[in-house]
C-alpha cells in the first residue's frame, strides 16, 4: 500500500511541476506584453538576439519547428533547440554537427556533444555565424573600398536533463550570447526550461518549453564614440568626443506547447504526426504541423508547415521538407539529415546535419 501511495505522490508532484511550467510561461508571456493567445505581435522588430530563433538543424527545420514534444529516435542534441528536456532521450555518448546555408550568403555552424549518466544527461552546444568579410562604408567614406569588417554571433549553451520517471523528463539550458560588429559588442545570458510527457504504450508525447528568459542585450565599445562640434562652437574648434546612447533590448522570449503521435503502419513502417503552438513575446504567434514517415527505421521523409496571421510579414514561404538516413554501424548510430526551406525574397535556406550515438 505504501509503495502505491509513494508512486501516486510522485506522479502528483510531477503533474504539479508540469502545470507550474505552463502557468509560468503564460505569466511570462503576459508580462512581456503579449496579450491574448493568438494575438498578432505588436512589438515585432523590437527584440534583440534574433539569431536565437533561427533553426539550426535539418530535422527541426524540415518538421516546421513542431518538435517541442520530442520524438522517439531523435538525437537529444537536436531536440535541445526546442525543448531541453528532449536531451533525456540520449542513452550514451552523442555528437552532432550541422551546417545552415542561410540567406544572403550567411552560414551557420552548430556543434554539440552530450553524455548520459544513468537518469541524467548533460550537453554542451555551440552555434557560430559566418557573415564573411563586409565592405566598410562610413559617412566620411561612403564608397566601397577594400576595407572590410567582421560580424560575429556566438551562442554557447550548457544543458542538463533528467528522466524523472519512465514517462516524464525535465531539462534546462543556460546560454551565453555574444554579438560583435566591428568595434562594438554585446553579451547576454539566457535560460531555457522544459518538460516532456510520454504517454507510455500509446505513441503519444506532450511537451512544453519556455525559451530565452534572460538579461538584456546592450552594445558598448569604441565604435559608439564619435567626434562632433558642440552647438555654438567655431568651425575651427577642436572636436569633442561624444558617446552615442545605446538602448538595451530584450531577448525574444518564447512559450511552446507541442504534441506528437506515432503509429505503426506496417511491420517495417511508421508515421508520426506533430503539432505545435508557439507564443512569441515580440512577434506573431506560430502554429505548426508536421508529418514524418519512417521505413525500416532507416529512411525518413519529413514535411512541415508554419502558419501566422500575416504571412506577408515573414520572408519564409511557410512550408519545409526534408529527409534522412539512420544507419547502425556496429553499435554506433549514424544519422544524416537534410532540409529545405523556401523563402520569398532571398535564396532558399538549406540544412545538412550529421550526428552519431555511441
Amino acid at each position: 500500500m505504501k509503495k502505491y501511495f509513494n508512486s501516486y505522490t510522485k506522479l502528483f508532484s510531477y503533474s504539479v511541476l508540469f502545470v507550474s511550467m505552463l502557468l509560468l510561461g503564460t505569466l511570462q508571456a503576459q508580462a512581456q506584453g503579449l496579450g491574448s493567445l493568438g494575438e498578432t505581435g505588436s512589438r515585432a522588430g523590437t527584440a534583440g538576439g534574433e539569431e536565437l530563433l533561427v533553426p539550426l538543424t535539418a530535422g527541426y527545420a524540415s518538421l516546421g519547428g513542431a518538435t517541442t514534444s520530442g520524438m522517439a529516435g531523435m538525437n537529444g542534441l537536436e531536440a535541445i533547440f526546442t525543448n531541453p528536456a528532449g536531451l533525456s532521450v540520449n542513452d550514451g555518448t552523442s555528437a552532432l554537427f550541422s551546417r545552415v546555408e542561410y540567406v544572403a550568403d550567411i552560414g551557420v555552424n552548430y556543434i554539440g556533444i552530450g553524455q548520459n549518466f544513468g537518469y541524467n544527461n548533460i550537453a554542451l552546444t555551440i552555434s557560430a555565424w559566418d557573415f564573411g568579410d563586409i565592405a566598410e562604408t562610413t559617412e566620411i567614406s561612403p564608397e566601397v573600398t577594400d576595407v572590410t569588417f567582421n560580424v560575429n554571433f556566438l551562442t554557447v549553451g550548457f544543458t542538463y536533463a533528467r528522466q524523472l520517471t519512465d514517462r516524464i523528463s525535465a531539462g534546462a539550458t543556460i546560454k551565453l550570447i555574444s554579438e560583435s560588429i566591428d568595434d562594438v559588442n554585446a553579451q547576454a545570458m539566457a535560460f531555457d526550461a522544459g518538460m516532456t510527457y510520454d504517454v507510455s504504450g500509446t505513441g503519444l508525447r506532450l511537451g512544453v518549453s519556455l525559451k530565452n528568459i534572460g538579461s538584456e542585450l546592450q552594445f558598448s565599445g569604441p565604435g559608439l564614440t564619435t567626434s562632433v562640434l558642440l552647438p555654438g562652437q567655431e568651425p575651427s574648434s577642436v572636436f569633442n568626443p561624444v558617446n552615442i546612447e545605446n538602448e538595451a533590448v530584450s531577448l525574444p522570449t518564447l512559450l511552446n506547447f507541442g504534441v506528437a503521435y506515432t503509429r505503426d503502419l506496417a511491420e517495417s513502417a511508421d508515421v508520426t504526426v506533430l503539432g505545435n503552438y508557439r507564443s512569441n513575446s515580440f512577434d506573431q504567434d506560430h502554429f505548426a504541423g508536421a508529418i514524418q514517415f519512417g521505413l525500416m527505421d532507416i529512411v525518413y521523409l519529413r514535411g512541415g508547415v508554419q502558419l501566422v496571421d500575416d504571412m506577408n510579414a515573414s520572408f519564409y514561404e511557410g512550408y519545409s521538407f526534408g529527409g534522412g538516413l539512420k544507419l547502425d554501424l556496429g553499435g554506433t548510430q549514424l544519422n544524416v539529415d537534410y532540409a529545405y526551406t523556401p523563402t520569398d525574397f532571398f535564396d532558399d535556406v538549406q540544412y545538412i546535419t550529421a550526428s552519431i550515438k555511441l
